[in-house]
């Protein structure tokens, strides 16, 4: 594992489970309490046949943000699975957990929108004032998303992006189609990204007040760094521990997946000439 590295900044070119939040919170000391205390958390995971995965998934979502409620980080949170019309067990298995628990959402999606139809949903549907986009398989330890949030708080930031450590562990051919990708990226649009299709964006959800995303493929989560900087919103990246998936398969590396990306790329960059910075308060 790696010890702590400093962050980098890119900027634009039930009852008792209360009481005891209660009273670990009034234990904290004044030098942990939070700079800035967010209001509601909302986590969504964009999932498509992700039954072996979602229960552990929803599992690691409550115990890091009921952490965050112990540390006065935030007051409330939901969890959303977004169904992007799954053949598996996948939406029996929601449906029960959002069933027997308040703060687990479901939206279900009639037909496969791949992953960018399934973010944009999760983004559209999430009521909270901070935002967590990640996968069901859970690729970082979600205890990494206190130090995101306080970093958010303490930098004053709009949004937090996580790079990996060590891609070793899946394999050759997608870290080298991964190093390939962030140079076109850096390239053609300067944004200076480590690992920008990495899932984990913590965002404010006052950037969706100008950020409109478009792309229907994987391609969406450089656009969502793209358009962020492009309108003067801050971002912050630092480095996480990382866990490549054990069960079912990742198709993002395949030849469908990549052209679909280099064609929205391309609409991008035509899409963003005349944009300009926005009044952030």
């Amino acid at each position: 594992m790696h010890s702590y590295r400093a962050p980098f900044m890119v900027r634009p070119d039930q009852p008792s489970a209360d009481a005891a939040r209660t009273s670990a919170l009034s234990s904290v000391s004044d030098d942990d309490m939070p700079t800035e205390r967010f209001e509601k958390l909302s986590i969504f995971y964009p999932m498509w046949n992700e039954e072996l995965y979602i229960e552990r998934a929803l599992d690691a979502g409550h115990r890091a943000a009921q952490g965050l409620i112990v540390r006065g980080d935030i007051a409330d949170y939901e969890l959303i699975v977004v169904d992007d019309a799954s053949t598996d067990a996948t939406p029996e298995i929601a449906d029960r957990l959002a069933a027997a628990d308040p703060r687990v959402r479901v939206v279900h999606h009639p037909t496969n929108r791949k992953l960018g139809g399934a973010i944009k949903t999760g983004f559209a549907t999430a009521t909270g004032d901070l935002i967590l986009y990640t996968d069901a398989d859970l690729p970082f330890d979600m205890a990494e998303l206190r130090r995101a949030v306080r970093l958010m708080s303490d930098y004053g930031v709009d949004l937090v992006s996580a790079y990996r450590f060590d891609r070793t562990g899946e394999g050759y051919r997608r870290l080298i189609y991964t190093f390939f990708y962030n140079l076109l990226i850096r390239s053609m649009f300067g944004v200076k990204a480590r690992d920008i299709n990495f899932a984990f964006k913590l965002c404010r959800a006052r950037l969706f007040d100008h950020v409109e995303l478009r792309s229907e493929g994987s391609f969406i989560d450089a656009e969502l760094v793209i358009r962020s900087t492009r309108l003067g919103f801050e971002m912050l990246q630092f480095g996480v521990d990382y866990f490549p998936r054990t069960r079912g398969e990742s198709t993002l590396s395949s030849p469908g997946i990549i052209m679909t990306i280099l064609r929205e790329m391309r609409e991008l960059r035509s899409d963003l000439d005349g944009i300009e910075p926005v009044s952030r308060p």
